[in-house]
């Protein structure tokens, strides 16, 4: 029994004392004092109880807690309570809550940061770059990725060629600077299992001694311990295979070829927005390039009409670094250059070349009718167009044949320094597409070959410089046997450029008919009349002298310029200068030409716009 029980039955047992003595005395006074007694007693310990027991009880199971935890009051625990006036409670409210993410302390941020940013993400395009150029662009990203996410050693794409069996590094971000810049055959390496499973492979513990053996892309060991490569498909054709590797053991896992798996889909969806893309720019390129071919502005009447619209057009076509063109010339009946680009500077062919028909690339497209198509012109020794050429050019050619209605007009050909760049679909817009210069030419050849017929210039009416000369041969020879007289006239119409810019467009063709007519009305039978130049024209003037010539001509050149021509919606005059000299007893066509020039150059020399005599 511990001291506080013996305490409390002592004080318990005055209660029952108490009541004795209340019952077994009679003195009343006694009776009196005792119940007085008891009930004070009753209620001190009642007062007592309630004012001391919880600090007793609380000293007490401060001593007794550490050691007596299992003989606690269970009276006292039950109306064990704390209580305190001075206590202030604090309470978590919606303005004091703070979430723990923002009570965390922040990251420092190098000052840097957003400049840096700014500028990786705002990376702008290479200037100049083709598609090929932007792909690529956009792969040397996605590697730097890889290597980053997955602190490896390097990351490489690799293309794969079916035809050749060889795969060819496209890009690599890589800490070596040991990478092998060749081509690949298919061994029984590591690269090659992909291709020939097309499935990935993951390697996790490669040994120095097999390190050469397994991995070929370096040219010296690097001490790479882990490896992983997947193939990508495209159009389900195994065309590129995507490589990390590390010098760290165990460094990659299944999740990584998983990981490998998404961006080669990523890859995948954006080659097929780069060919979508490609194709559509090809397709407005090669629309471009046919509208210019039919441009109403080319007239087509000389070769180098047809030049320039050409020359306008195939930059639209097709891709090439030299491009020549091969004309035949229907009065010299050979095949020639007659326009050669070469924006390279290795050694190529110029203009005015001609063509060997027999064991060239050229002459088998000429004979046979059919285009030609070289992949690489360094597998063999190919001449293209003769056996003197001198050219230094490996790569790809293209010669398409210019046929219309099974005759051969000429030839274009196409070379560029990328081997396997042309395709058959090129080769069939190509000839789709040059039916229209096949077409062209053989207009322009048959206007040439009939106007070769023709005694006339076709817009004046007048006899054409080959003509006139005959014609003049032949009149100077019955002048001298009948020795009589005679005189030539030439007639230039005199430059008006200050007048072109009052008109909309050339006005020297209504110009010249004008002229033209006018002069015609003055000749007679014994006048010949043809037209030299574009700008000059010849009268012989038959049994006349060289004096009477010249009066002739002042009334003419006095009608010309008081005549108002037409041209749009406005009128103005045009002048005309003359020069004439005597034929009489002389044979020689080109000397009297010759002389009545000078006369006429000295008119011009003085301002134009009159006539000068020569006896």
């Amino acid at each position: 029994m511990d001291r506080i029980q013996r305490k409390r039955i002592l004080i318990f047992m005055l209660i029952p004392i108490l009541a004795v003595l209340l019952f077994i005395t009679e003195n009343m006074v006694i009776r009196i004092i005792v119940a007085m007694l008891l009930v004070i007693y009753v209620a001190f310990i009642i007062f007592l109880r309630d004012s001391s027991k919880y600090s007793e009880s609380f000293d007490n199971r401060e001593e007794t807690a550490p050691f007596e935890e299992d003989e606690k009051d269970p009276e006292i625990e039950e109306s064990f309570q704390i209580l305190s006036n001075h206590k202030k409670i604090e309470v978590i409210t919606a303005d004091s809550y703070r979430p723990e993410s923002k009570l965390s302390k922040p990251t420092l941020k190098p000052p840097d940061l957003k400049e840096r940013f700014e500028e990786i993400v705002n990376e702008v395009l290479p200037e100049g770059i083709d598609h090929n150029g932007q792909f690529t662009f956009v792969i040397d990203k996605i590697l730097s990725v890889l290597k980053e996410a997955y602190m490896a050693h390097t990351a490489l794409f690799f293309w794969y060629n079916k035809k050749n069996e060889k795969l060819s590094i496209e890009k690599f971000i890589s800490s070596s600077t040991d990478i092998a810049q060749r081509k690949f055959d298919l061994e029984d390496d590591i690269l090659s299992k992909i291709v020939q499973k097309g499935e990935p492979e993951l390697l996790n513990d490669i040994s120095p001694a097999a390190e050469t053996d397994v991995i070929r892309y370096y040219n010296s060991p690097q001490g790479i311990k882990s490896f992983v490569g997947v193939p990508l498909f495209y159009d389900k054709r195994l065309i590129a295979i995507i490589v990390i590797d590390s010098k760290m053991s165990d460094a990659f896992g299944v999740e990584t070829i998983y990981a490998l798996g998404r961006f080669v889909r990523v890859i995948t969806i954006i080659i097929a927005i780069f060919e979508e893309k490609h194709s559509d720019t090809i397709s407005q390129q090669r629309l471009k390039g046919l509208l210019n071919l039919m441009n109403p502005d080319f007239k087509f009447t000389s070769e180098q009409d047809i030049l320039t619209a050409l020359e306008k057009s195939i930059k639209f076509f097709i891709p090439w670094d030299a491009y020549a063109f091969i004309y035949y010339h229907p009065l010299g009946k050979k095949f020639k250059t007659i326009k050669v680009i070469n924006n390279t500077s290795l050694k190529y062919i110029g203009d005015n070349f001609d063509i060997d028909l027999n064991e060239t690339l050229v002459g088998k497209s000429i004979l046979t009718g059919m285009p030609v198509k070289i992949d690489d012109t360094s597998k063999d020794e190919f001449i293209r167009f003769s056996k003197m050429e001198n050219v230094s050019f490996e790569g790809s050619f293209m010669a398409l044949p210019l046929v219309y209605d099974n005759q051969n007009y000429g030839v274009i050909c196409f070379e560029s320094l990328r081997k396997n760049i042309y395709t058959n679909s090129d080769v069939q817009f190509l000839m789709s597409s040059l039916n229209i210069i096949s077409f062209i030419l053989y207009s322009y050849s048959t206007q040439t070959l009939l106007k070769s017929y023709l005694a006339v210039d076709i817009e004046t009416g007048a006899l054409n410089e080959k003509t006139f000369k005959e014609r003049l041969n032949d009149e100077l020879f019955k002048a001298k046997k009948l020795k009589i007289p005679g005189a030539l006239a030439l007639i230039r119409i005199d430059d008006f450029i200050e007048q072109e810019t009052l008109f909309d467009g050339n006005p020297f063709p209504k110009v010249l008919i004008s002229i033209a007519e006018t002069i015609s009305g003055e000749m007679t039978p014994l006048n010949l009349f043809g037209r030299l130049s574009q700008r000059v024209f010849g009268i012989y003037f038959f049994n006349m002298s060289a004096n009477q010539a010249f009066i002739w001509s002042e009334k003419l050149r006095v009608k010309i310029a008081r005549k108002p021509i037409a041209v749009v919606s406005k009128q103005t005059t045009y002048t005309v200068s003359i020069g004439v000299a005597s034929t009489f007893n002389k044979l020689d066509i080109e000397e009297v030409i010759n002389n009545t020039n000078l006369v006429l150059k000295k008119v011009l020399e003085k301002g134009g716009n009159a006539v000068r005599n020569l006896n």
